[in-house]
């Protein structure tokens, strides 16, 4: 039964994509990690995984390097491999086929991760920044849209260049937004974000694109022009984090993050930020709480130990 591994994980693939409805993204990478398994190990049938082998492997994925960095492979990339033989193995015992135990395998401790944000300064300069560039004013005001709109909703983005037109409705001051494993949120927008999305809306009455946020080429007079992918939109964010004077490494996600601390600092409760961020479990949205430990601190001096003589 030579193939028998990989008509499996073809089956295991197709099981997320039908019954999990999970993303093609996750489904490609997934399909990368369980034939770079398969391919590592040699291994014909599910019978054939152990404790052992897979022990050998992550021995191996500690030790291997980077393609793209000649780095060696971050602790959270080798927990993604990790992950997806888990789920594998998982579906396996679902469908009654012997093989190693999902729960025997655990994951590799990370370090915290570090979260990037912008205090309220540098957020300042970022903003204003579309304004003090040369250039077509549409193009600005798209640009301040987009910044404005990142840092309202919190949005991924992918999820920002999705967008369409009819999602949203300047009259309200919220939309819903499919995000990850498709599932829907609701998000807000602040004044400043729907004010710099009408006006960019209105300096684009000339195209029928559906998409909220586009391309505008001076060699081309499209009536449709292409949506913003984003990669373009991390292009758009680094150019105004210099135009602004941060020498920090600014992204879509820094703004994401911005989002989240200013909510938690302000006094917002975890539970809430993490319904508007889209994170299926609590552990995700926790990455954010030491911001609050100042607060904490500022708390226990106010409140602790006044009753005492």
């Amino acid at each position: 039964m030579p193939d028998q591994i990989n008509n499996l994980i073809t089956e295991f693939l197709e099981y997320l994509e039908i019954e999990r409805n999970r993303s093609q993204a996750t489904i490609r990478n997934y399909d990368f990690y369980l034939h770079r398994f398969v391919e590592f190990s040699k291994i014909k049938s599910p019978g054939q995984i152990t404790l052992p082998l897979v022990k050998k492997y992550r021995i191996y994925l500690n030790r291997m390097k980077d393609e793209r960095t000649g780095e060696p492979l971050k602790k959270s990339t080798q927990n993604y491999h990790v992950i997806s033989l888990r789920s594998f193995l998982k579906y396996l015992a679902k469908q009654d086929i012997n093989t190693l135990a999902p729960e025997k395998i655990e994951l590799q401790k990370q370090p915290d991760r570090q979260v990037e944000f912008l205090d309220e300064v540098d957020l300042a300069k970022l903003m204003e920044a579309p304004r003090l560039v040369k250039g077509q004013d549409i193009i600005k005001k798209r640009d301040k849209a987009i910044l404005e709109t990142l840092f309202s909703t919190g949005l991924r983005v992918s999820e920002l260049a999705n967008l369409k037109k009819e999602s949203i409705n300047l009259k309200k001051d919220e939309f819903s937004v499919r995000g990850k494993g498709s599932k829907i949120r609701v998000v807000f927008l602040s004044d400043q974000a729907k004010y710099w999305i009408g006006e960019y809306l209105k300096a684009r009455q000339m195209d029928v694109s559906p998409y909220l946020f586009v391309a505008h080429d001076r060699a081309k007079n499209d009536r449709e022009p292409r949506p913003l992918t984003p990669r373009s939109i991390e292009r758009i964010i680094t150019k105004y984090a210099k135009v602004a004077g941060l020498t920090k490494k600014v992204t879509p996600h820094t703004l994401r993050h911005s989002f989240a601390t200013d909510l938690l600092s302000s006094g917002a409760d975890i539970r809430s930020v993490q319904a508007m961020l889209g994170h299926s479990s609590i552990t995700t949205t926790q990455i954010y709480t030491h911001i609050t430990d100042k607060h904490l601190k500022d708390i226990y001096k106010k409140y602790h130990g006044k009753n005492r003589g």
